[in-house]
């Protein structure tokens, strides 16, 4: 569906009040998911098997079947993996992934070619060799998983952990929105929740430059993203059966609330952080000029 471009001067635009902060872009800090395309590939060929395997013997058919799935599920976990990573590469605090997806992903790759291998040989030699070298190569080409936690040298594990933890929640409720706004079928809504969420993230990122204003932000990472859920899922059901008008109208307006109230905190906790800097080099500067 084409989607209209629009700007602040466009025909039908609201210029809003001066805001704290310049405008979100929904691509803000965003990267394009290196390797995504690699993953879909890796997904197409293992249907290569079935072809041998529903034309053969049943020994084919038993390993091509097993070749395919466990390529399959290599794929989804390598996907999975590259965004986890592309995520843990955005964070500057953020923890190691639980589950290596990616290093998985290279072991089923290994692990379905050899069940490939096996659809035409008695011996496990060869069939083995092929096994690793894919294996190897799957790890040369997407790379390993995060293994260490970021963010968390010289400071405080605790406070780090509470973070992660809350932007992690406050991850979730951004997803819910961008997914149930899908639901209304309106593409300038769904820009509209993508501007909101980048706003959001922008405090995220001002959160985790400085753990100690979790405190002061953690409703706004909670409270107020849930609510915006909620109340996106209660819109997205009501506009979609009704294109009802007004509901899109304080819908909107909701999300223009919302997005200047997360960047006043945003810019709020950016100038406590330096009114603390000018006291500390005030401070240091005193007490060079003393000994001195």
């Amino acid at each position: 569906m084409a989607q209209r471009f629009g700007g602040k001067f466009s025909p039908g635009a609201n210029p809003g009040q001066g805001s704290p902060l310049p405008p979100a872009h929904p691509f803000d800090g965003k990267q394009p998911l290196k390797g995504a395309g690699r993953a879909r590939f890796l997904g197409i060929a293992a249907l290569l098997f079935l072809p041998a395997a529903f034309t053969g013997d049943p020994r084919a058919l038993m390993f091509g079947l097993a070749a395919t799935g466990l390529l399959l599920a290599a794929a989804f976990l390598t996907r999975e993996g590259i965004k986890a990573h592309a995520a843990y590469d955005e964070r500057k605090v953020a923890r190691r992934p639980a589950f290596p997806r990616k290093i998985f992903g290279a072991v089923l790759t290994g692990a379905g070619l050899v069940a490939g291998g096996l659809m035409n040989h008695e011996g496990l030699l060869y069939p083995l060799l092929f096994g690793i070298a894919g294996a190897a190569l799957h790890f040369n080409t997407f790379g390993a998983d995060p293994m260490r936690d970021k963010g968390a040298e010289g400071v405080d594990t605790f406070q780090t952990d509470r973070v992660a933890r809350a932007v992690d929640e406050a991850e979730k409720h951004l997803s819910a929105m961008r997914d149930a706004i899908l639901r209304a079928g309106d593409r300038q809504l769904e820009g509209r929740v993508d501007r909101f969420t980048a706003a959001a993230r922008r405090l995220f990122r001002t959160v985790e430059d400085d753990p100690r204003d979790l405190t002061a932000a953690r409703k706004y990472l909670s409270v107020y993203l849930m609510g915006a859920r909620d109340a996106t899922v209660k819109f997205a059901d009501v506009y979609a059966r009704s294109r009802d008008a007004q509901a899109r109208t304080d819908y909107l307006a909701l999300l223009d609330d919302l997005e200047t109230t997360f960047a006043d905190r945003s810019r709020s906790l950016l100038n406590d952080n330096r009114s603390d800097l000018d006291v500390e080099i005030s401070v240091l500067r005193d007490r060079l000029k003393s000994e001195a």
